[in-house]
């Protein structure tokens, strides 16, 4: 869907990048940085993470001595390419029995639970790692190590009032934290995690017999988990990113994420950060969904091309069965939006959407598609299974509103109206009784009350000239990222007049351009705007898009690839 949208262009940094080509000088430029980038990692922020030590040498010790060693994931993306990671670095450093274990969303809910340490309890593992959760799992980790298990927490998301009993905790985001960057996601800790467990070993002379082993080699998972968390690309996130891409593109990544490319039609040779975010990262993600995540882990810990091409395929499935099912709970929820707007006259600071027939694991890309039409926040419900009386909410939040604090506000005024919440500022999660959503609706109500939204404005990065619009300028783009949350992909604005436009594919708007000022027309695609074919556009009309390589059947030619029209601005 095409919003209309009010502009404003990026003020630019003075520009001293030389050797950089000028388009993509002045991108950077317009994001604050000031130089060329480096991603190499000799850049990388050193392993020095709070909790880091005493978790390396719990690890070393249990490797040594051959002892049983539990890693317990997240049901999304993160949590996957985190697991798999886990195991992949704690096998290669020489742990002889290295087992994993994902929650079910639907039995166990999120996090290390006393239900599920129940399960993993028989035979007892020597040490337990949680990766991407655990960090406000207090009773779980109380649990476990009553049951003779040590427990290391590793973890990005922010903590409670207080904190697991755990042997090791490692999270950026605890207080007191000094660590370079809060912006990890868990594959990202996890990775941390292992680089200090390999400096332990190496202290305690573990290799001075075998060979030491490259955690380089594990990039690609720690590019895919990061991207489809949507955590910030800060300089340190950019550079596992751009690590983790470089070596798909030269063929160095396992077989699942491969697989998981290959399904969704993508080419290896030029994957962008794009492709893990809405590509590869979505069949994984479908998984903790609809069933259980220990498929997609499975996937990314194949040892042949077969096994894992074979679990891509049930992942691809599984991902056309959500999106199916979004379709129609997204449309159900939007007759509940339109339908409030009418009663209050279109003033709507908030919304509470809940259908007893939706799908608990799709109501958080509900929530996300409502905000985004909105540009206000948005909580989803529906029931934590079919018939129970129990909800699961997933809540969206634009820019400018952080929604854990929203919770947390809510929960101050009413202390128990929710069993459990957690989240980011972007997105968080909650479960409550079906009898007190009314009450969690009308505190959400109040406390956004005294919330301002301003206007969207969409940020620029201005104009292309006619003779910029080119393969070559695109590739450059291209070649400059990885862009994503936070150091978003170039962005451009013009006026142009429509020589063409018709629909392809599944209402996707195709079009032929011609800027204003003149110059060689050029490819657009608007996607999922075809109602535009219906409608009357100024002549010139202006836009904002993303200049993109379109590949088709051998040949490669620049596209702009519309994101909004433009009411307002420059």
């Amino acid at each position: 869907m095409i919003r209309t949208v009010a502009i404003r262009r990026r003020e630019r940094a003075p520009q001293a990048m030389t050797d950089v080509h000028p388009v993509l000088a002045r991108v950077l430029a317009g994001r604050g940085q000031r130089e060329a980038p480096d991603y190499s990692l000799k850049g990388l922020l050193p392993p020095t993470m709070g909790g880091l030590e005493g978790a390396a040498k719990l690890l070393a010790e249990a490797i040594q001595a051959g002892q049983r060693i539990l890693v317990v994931g997240d049901f999304d993306a993160d949590g996957a390419t985190g697991t798999a990671l886990a195991v992949r670095a704690l096998t290669s450093l020489g742990a002889r029995d290295v087992a994993w274990k994902v929650p079910d969303r639907f039995r166990h809910g999120y996090g290390l639970s006393s239900a599920l340490v129940e399960e993993i309890a028989s035979p007892a593992p020597d040490v337990l790692v949680t990766v991407d959760q655990g960090v406000s799992s207090v009773a779980g980790v109380a649990a476990a190590q009553a049951k003779g298990m040590r427990v290391i927490v590793t973890d990005h998301h922010l903590p409670g009032p207080q904190l697991p009993s755990a042997e090791a905790i490692v999270n950026p985001n605890l207080a007191g934290e000094s660590f370079g960057s809060t912006a990890l996601a868990g594959v990202g800790v996890m990775f941390y995690t292992a680089m200090a467990v390999r400096a332990r070993l190496r202290e305690l002379g573990w290799f001075d017999r075998r060979p030491i082993p490259r955690l380089d080699g594990l990039l690609d998972l720690v590019a895919l988990g990061t991207v489809a968390d949507l955590v910030p690309l800060d300089e340190n996130n950019r550079r596992l990113v751009y690590q983790g891409l470089a070596r798909m593109r030269a063929g160095q990544c396992s077989h699942g994420v491969r697989a998981l490319l290959e399904v969704a039609g993508r080419n290896l040779r030029h994957v962008q950060a794009a492709d893990l975010g809405f590509a590869a990262g979505p069949r994984l993600n479908a998984a903790g969904r609809l069933e259980d995540m220990g498929i997609g882990i499975r996937c990314l810990l194949a040892d042949s091309e077969r096994a894992a091409r074979t679990l891509a395929g049930e992942l691809d499935v599984l991902n056309n069965q959500r999106q199916a099912l979004q379709a129609d709970m997204l449309q159900a929820a939007e007759a509940q939006a339109d339908e409030l707007a009418g009663r209050l006259d279109g003033t709507v600071q908030g919304l509470c959407v809940f259908d007893p027939d939706w799908h608990q694991g799709v109501v958080g890309l509900v929530a996300g598609r409502l905000m985004e039409r909105l540009q206000r926040p948005v909580m989803a419900f529906a029931p934590a299974e079919p018939g129970s009386s129990e909800l699961k909410g997933s809540g969206r939040s634009p820019a400018g509103l952080h929604m854990r604090d929203l919770l947390v506000d809510i929960d101050t005024r009413q202390p128990g109206l929710m069993a459990r919440f957690g989240g980011h500022a972007r997105a968080a999660g909650l479960s409550l009784e079906r009898d007190r959503l009314a009450a969690f609706k009308s505190s959400f109500d109040e406390c956004l009350a005294r919330h301002e939204f301003a206007d969207e404005v969409v940020l620029t990065d201005g104009e292309l000239g006619a003779s910029e619009l080119s393969a070559e300028t695109a590739a450059v783009l291209e070649r400059g990222g990885p862009w994503g949350q936070a150091w978003p992909e170039p962005l451009f604005d013009g006026r142009f007049r429509v020589l063409e436009r018709r629909i392809v594919g599944q209402a996707h708007l195709k079009m032929r351009l011609q800027p204003e000022s003149g110059g060689e027309a050029v490819e657009a695609i608007a996607f999922r705007a075809g109602s535009l074919l219906r409608n009357e556009l100024p002549d010139p009309f202006h836009v904002t898009y993303r200049l993109e390589l379109n590949r088709w059947r051998g040949q490669i030619n620049p596209q702009l690839n519309v994101q909004h029209l433009v009411e307002s601005g420059p």
